[in-house]
């Protein structure tokens, strides 16, 4: 086929998970299960959060917009996924890729801000706890919200029109569930050397680095975790970043494999797989991590259930 420019693309071919025709309607009602569960789960968060004046502390507001950008990144992915298998078909519209591409950078990369972000919290609350209350200030940590949305946009931004400059076939088909970034690049038709060098600078800057300052920070708070004389008193410290760090982990270990088994094999079938993990999986998890082991959400969330019907029952 002869290479087209960018104003004749008229869609790209999302080949999905599974060619067999016999497994779409369980991997729909799969990925439709997994997808409720992830939106009811992190929308529980929030409003716990929201709702229950004990819960209105950092890190609780940084759970919270966790929570939210856990639900806009499955969002960017998996109802067109969905979409496509209802109606067995496989495209989407060459704005629309451009458009899932902004926006699946755009929350990856807000999860991996504000998980560090998370860190350095747990750090100051452990770290130095006198002085928490005056260093984590309300004003600082909207701030630092405030400027991971704006830093990332303006990245995502960038990736987005790096993309734009580039020629494709028509009707290219990409061996994924949705327009992974590396993967689109890959079927450029035209020159796509400046793209790699941005994409694989992105990587150093934006996965490393986070990673880096969460070791980091942790390497701290594990030094300030055993100088505590009781035993009981370091549980308690190490109990506060229990689930922060089983978070990071989960998000790290399978954003890893996406890269490495995209390295190690010539065929995208399974990355395409732990591209899932790293997607859909981990933003489905992160409630249950946070609200199994929490007795604080637990609480807000009964008090948010049963206060509605303790006032229904008052005459």
């Amino acid at each position: 086929m002869e290479p087209s420019n960018n104003t004749q693309i008229s869609r790209f071919l999302l080949l999905g998970l599974s060619k067999e025709a016999e497994l779409q309607p369980l991997i729909f009602g799969l990925f439709l299960s997994m997808y409720l569960i992830t939106v009811f789960g992190n929308l529980l968060i929030i409003l716990a959060v929201s709702s229950d004046s004990h819960l209105h502390t950092r890190m609780y507001f940084f759970l919270s917009n966790l929570s939210f950008v856990d639900i806009c990144f499955t969002s960017t992915t998996l109802p067109k996924m969905l979409w496509n298998i209802q109606n067995k078909s496989k495209g989407i519209t060459y704005e629309g890729c451009i458009t899932q591409i902004y926006f699946y950078i755009l929350f990856a990369d807000l999860d991996d801000i504000l998980l560090t972000v998370m860190a350095y919290d747990r750090y100051v609350a452990i770290c130095h706890p006198l002085h928490y209350m005056v260093i984590m200030s309300p004003r600082l940590c909207e701030l630092l919200v405030l400027i991971s949305w704006v830093l990332i946009a303006l990245h995502s931004l960038l990736h987005s029109l790096m993309v734009l400059r580039l020629s494709f076939c028509p009707e290219i088909q990409i061996p994924h569930f949705f327009c992974e970034l590396s993967k689109v690049v890959q079927l450029a038709s035209s020159d796509n050397f400046l793209n790699n060098i941005v994409m694989y600078f992105a990587a150093v800057l934006m996965g490393v680095g986070p990673f880096a300052g969460i070791l980091y920070t942790y390497s701290k708070i594990v030094s300030c975790i055993c100088k505590i004389s009781s035993s009981q008193g370091r549980y308690k410290a190490f109990s506060t970043c229990l689930s922060h760090l089983l978070i990071v982990s989960l998000f790290y270990f399978t954003a890893l494999g996406v890269y490495l088994s995209s390295a190690a094999t010539h065929t995208s079938h399974s990355g395409t797989i732990v591209s899932v993990m790293y997607s859909v999986v981990t933003p489905l998890l992160n409630p249950f991590i946070y609200s199994l082991r929490n007795q604080d959400i637990k609480g807000a969330l009964k008090r948010c259930y049963f206060m509605p019907r303790l006032k229904g029952q008052i005459p």
